[in-house]
């Protein structure tokens, strides 16, 4: 037990020594933002595996960096969810060549084969160092060390992956309507559920798009764009909020054409502003304010960039 502790110790305080360099990567397949440094504080939001953050401190415990993502958004996290780095690392984890989980989820494996253990889970946009492939299975590395083995179908090397990566409208509608039916959940950035905005946001993050993680800042980027028959597929729509202050954005989704829209309130679903349309939302379409264009503007507007222009992914000091 001494021997634990004091291992206990030396961790916390290489936690806390590296956590001054103000680096760091994210280690598990979705890591939870919280609004205080404990388990039982609410959750902000959520970050992936491989996403490079910065660290803006440390609690007195040395157990909860506060982190800073490459969207703008923060909050606290559990050192065990990410990987504390010096400059050095964090620049030579940036600069190595990647693996993109390209599949909705799936799996690490400890060997290359189908019947192989667990490494990790993983799920979409997740990042992961290109250490070669054996057959049918890419070798990755984690942040930490760790190494496995991940299915060629449900990945891509980032070279290939750039080059094929679209970012049309009917590409990002496919994806947006890929996770139908997956659930919401509050602060949620991943597919293992999402709220509204977070769910906008990790359907363009698929698409190498990144832009403000909540649904008021991302009303502010691109362009606002008003009335319904102004519209075009791909564009976001945004909502009043439920009560209160309705002229307030508060929910957000992507607009698909015909009169309907994709979003997550409850489980990501279809909706329609038409009274017409078997799918008509008349509570939704009620609270409707305006949309946003945002595809003309990537890296045009400063909010709305990609990872080969974020400065967390390629850093300018």
């Amino acid at each position: 037990m001494k021997l634990l502790n004091c291992a206990i110790m030396l961790l916390l305080s290489c936690c806390a020594a590296f956590a001054q360099e103000g680096y760091a990567v994210v280690n598990i397949s979705a890591c939870n933002v919280r609004l205080e440094p404990k388990f039982t504080a609410g959750m902000d939001s959520q970050a992936i595996l491989g996403t490079p953050v910065h660290v803006l401190g440390i609690n007195e415990d040395n157990n909860w960096p506060h982190i800073q993502t490459p969207d703008g958004s923060g909050g606290w996290v559990h050192y065990a969810a990410v990987t504390l780095m010096n400059k050095e690392d964090y620049e030579a984890w940036n600069a190595a060549p990647k693996i993109i989980v390209t599949a909705l989820s799936g799996v690490v494996l400890d060997r290359p084969r189908k019947n192989a253990g667990t490494v990790s889970d993983i799920v979409a946009g997740n990042r992961l160092i290109d250490l070669g492939s054996e057959g049918s299975y890419y070798k990755v590395g984690f942040p930490d060390g760790r190494k496995g083995y991940i299915s060629k179908k449900l990945a891509s090397r980032e070279a290939s992956w750039r080059k094929n990566l679209p970012q049309s409208p009917e590409a990002i509608l496919e994806s947006a309507k890929s996770m139908l039916g997956f659930p919401y959940i509050w602060a949620g950035m991943s597919t293992k559920g999402m709220d509204c905005s977070g769910y906008v946001r990790t359907v363009l993050f698929m698409h190498d798009i990144i832009i403000p993680r909540d649904a008021s800042p991302q009303s502010k980027v691109g362009e606002r764009i008003f009335g319904m028959e102004n519209l075009k597929p791909g564009d976001l729509v945004f909502f009043g909020n439920l009560s209160g202050d309705r002229s307030k954005v508060g929910h957000v989704g992507f607009y698909l054409g015909n009169m309907r829209f994709i979003h997550c309130l409850g489980l990501v679903k279809i909706g329609s502003f038409s009274p017409d349309d078997p799918l008509y939302d008349e509570v939704t379409t009620g609270r409707f304010l305006y949309g946003g264009r945002i595809l003309d503007y990537i890296d045009k507007d400063p909010k709305i960039n990609t990872s080969l222009s974020n400065p967390f992914y390629f850093p300018t000091y």
